[in-house]
């Protein structure tokens, strides 16, 4: 073996060997300070071509569901991006959400309530009473004694359950089905629905976390998906709490509704003068009329969309305001360092188990805010809709593509990703139209194509997802680096 492979010089005297730099680790690139404002100018050009080329009304739309998906992937970034915590049931937090939309808003069903209102109180102090007895068990007694006693009580408990819950349940949705079927809500302001949706998230996300979050991250996104597939099939199947797959409709607004705007005087003033031009240019004054009405049905739809992008922008405003002093608190720090390095923050006393479980409470409890949100949007709940493709899969998509750890980047990802979400299924008709315009109706090429014009999104999907991971695996918007 050569000289030159030792580290050793017999040469070198004390001081120079004290002096020699220390091994550097390789620092990551710096980030430019401008590529947030340019990737989000470029947004705002792309929202506004659509809203040029297409309407605004789409536009608008895109805009406000782009305000829910950023939120949703804040509430993902900060179990992942902070924690390294691979939530994959962000379905059933989004969900729960929207279910608490349905709880505080919706007029209470009172004949429902008399039918069988008591049989759900009944079953719930019985389900209590279970819980409490199980848990004074495993405090009072040991071995093989308490796991039988444990079992005697949760027999005994189902058997004493079954015919109340049941009876209960039979008599609330045998009330008029066609319409209501369901107990209904508190009758509250919608928005409040908003913090009681992360309030629902959040308590599912702590009994999941209490039981999962010592898993393994692989065995954590099976137990979480899994669990998100059972709280979809009780929101489907449990009629009485939320009609199920019927749907409930007419959920109250924050907002405005488009036909009290139309008769409002104040803004069909506002409308004429904003197009008075247009309107003296009328042929007569039916046409003035019929244009004045046509312009009314517009605006008051351009004037929701925008109230809706308001109240959604203060939310994720403050959110992201919350965040980004959490990530550069001492809590953030700590988090980062138990992500990075789970066992020497555990050798430096950190309760790990229990910092997870607070990161993935608030993460959920985001999500459930975002679901609340975008139930209040459309204005109906509907547990069908529900699956992983749209909101885990996609959610994650934003996530990565944003910028793992950045809070910025969550909010980049969520615009972008949703934008190319919605216009990638028009642009592939397009693309297809294009391709097979020459082309015979009866051949095979030709009906192939028009069955992928559809699920075009998703090979749009899947070629943006490989293209930011070519040339920018750490996301649009990289979680910074500090370089002393």
């Amino acid at each position: 073996m050569s000289d030159t492979s030792l580290n050793t010089d017999p040469e070198k005297t004390e001081a120079e060997k004290t002096s020699a730099p220390l091994p550097t680790v390789v620092e990551q690139k710096r980030q430019s300070p401008w590529r947030a404002p340019f990737v989000f100018a470029l947004m705002a050009l792309a929202l506004i071509a659509v809203g040029m080329g297409q309407s605004w009304s789409v536009a608008l739309a895109i805009l406000n569901m782009s305000l829910v998906s950023a939120l949703m992937a804040m509430g993902l970034n900060l179990q992942w991006g902070y924690a390294g915590l691979f939530n994959a049931g962000v379905m059933a937090f989004t969900a729960l959400g929207g279910l608490a939309a349905v709880v505080v808003s919706h007029e209470p069903v009172w004949d429902a309530l008399h039918a069988g209102g008591r049989g759900l109180a009944l079953s719930a102090v019985i389900v209590f009473a279970i819980i409490a007895t199980t848990a004074f068990i495993s405090t009072q007694m040991k071995g093989r004694l308490r796991s039988f006693a444990i079992f005697v009580v949760i027999v005994a408990g189902y058997l004493v359950l079954r015919p109340v819950f049941g009876g209960a349940v039979n008599a609330v949705e045998a009330v008029d089905p066609a319409r209501t079927g369901f107990i209904g809500g508190l009758g509250l302001p919608i928005m409040a629905s908003w913090l009681v949706g992360g309030l629902f998230a959040a308590a599912v996300a702590w009994l999941i976390g209490k039981v999962a979050l010592g898993l393994r991250s692989d065995y954590l996104a099976i137990a979480t998906l899994g669990i998100s597939e059972i709280v979809i099939a009780v929101l489907k199947n449990e009629d009485w709490l939320a009609r199920g797959v019927k749907n409930v409709t007419g959920l109250k607004r924050p907002v405005p509704y488009e036909v009290d705007l139309q008769q409002a005087s104040w803004f069909v003033d506002l409308v004429s003068r904003f197009n008075a031009d247009a309107l003296a240019n009328a042929a007569d004054a039916a046409a003035r009329e019929a244009m004045l009405r046509q312009m009314m049905i517009e605006a008051s739809s351009a004037f929701v969309k925008i109230a809706y992008a308001g109240l959604f922008t203060v939310v994720l405003l403050i959110i992201l305001a919350l965040c980004v002093r959490a990530l550069n608190s001492p809590w953030g720090r700590m988090m980062r360092a138990i992500r990075d390095n789970e066992e020497a923050a555990a050798a430096m006393g950190k309760d790990i188990k229990a910092r997870h479980l607070q990161v993935f409470v608030l993460g959920s409890a985001i999500i459930g805010i975002a679901g609340a949100m975008m139930t209040t949007l459309d204005g109906q709940f509907t547990p069908g809709t529900y699956n992983p493709l749209r909101f885990t899969f996609l959610v994650w998509v934003m996530v990565i593509v944003g910028g793992s750890g950045n809070n910025l980047g969550a909010v980049i990802g969520g615009f972008l990703i949703w934008f190319i979400w919605v216009e990638a299924e028009p642009a592939g008709r397009y693309i297809v139209e294009l391709m097979s315009a020459n082309m015979d109706p009866d051949s095979p090429l030709y009906r192939h194509l028009q069955d992928i014009a559809a699920p075009f999104r998703l090979f749009v999907m899947g070629l943006v997802l490989l293209i930011v991971l070519r040339f920018s695996p750490r996301g649009l918007l990289p979680e910074k680096v500090r370089h002393s």
